[in-house]
């Protein structure tokens, strides 16, 4: 049985500057357990040895493999490995572990000085008991999915607000 592809995308707006958006986004420490709530590190930051020394580089050399607590009990351990950095706007993400695909994150700054996030991922679910009960519980998983990306907003927008969001964090 080949599980079904969720197309999910979330869409974020921040009343912080696009660059103090991005320091977080694109930490290349992937340190989202510190700002997202019920998101953990499901083993060590993963570096090739190759990496470079600028943001950027770093980021592209680094695999962070999260593990996000759902609403609903159940725990899934993705990690992310950047594919694609265009710096200040856009990161892209293969996807792995229990969630297969893509992920990409867009930032544009808006007139008023605030930044949109767009969020889209294209994913898979890889455990057997998901891909079984995808046909029937696919709105289920899509509502976990928004309440778990709605904590991540809300966890982000109280971070940036303590002034976190700075070089050299």
């Amino acid at each position: 049985m080949t599980a079904r592809l969720y197309d999910l995308s979330s869409s974020w707006t921040f009343a912080n500057t696009h660059q103090e958006v991005w320091d977080v986004i694109a930490d290349p420490n992937m340190s989202w357990p510190d700002w997202w709530p019920g998101c953990t590190y499901a083993k060590p930051l993963q570096r090739s040895p190759q990496a470079g020394t600028s943001n950027e580089e770093l980021l592209l050399a680094t695999t962070a493999t999260l593990k996000f607590k759902a609403s609903l009990g159940y725990s899934l351990a993705v990690s992310y490995h950047p594919t694609h950095v265009e710096s200040p706007r856009e990161v892209v993400f293969d996807a792995g572990g229990d969630l297969a695909g893509e992920g990409r994150v867009i930032l544009s700054p808006l007139d008023n000085g605030h930044t949109q996030m767009d969020i889209e991922w294209r994913v898979r679910p890889t455990s057997r008991w998901m891909t079984m009960l995808s046909p029937v519980a696919s709105p289920v998983f899509t509502f976990a999915h928004a309440a778990l990306m709605r904590r991540g907003e809300s966890g982000l927008r109280a971070y940036l607000a303590m002034g976190k969001a700075t070089n050299g964090q």
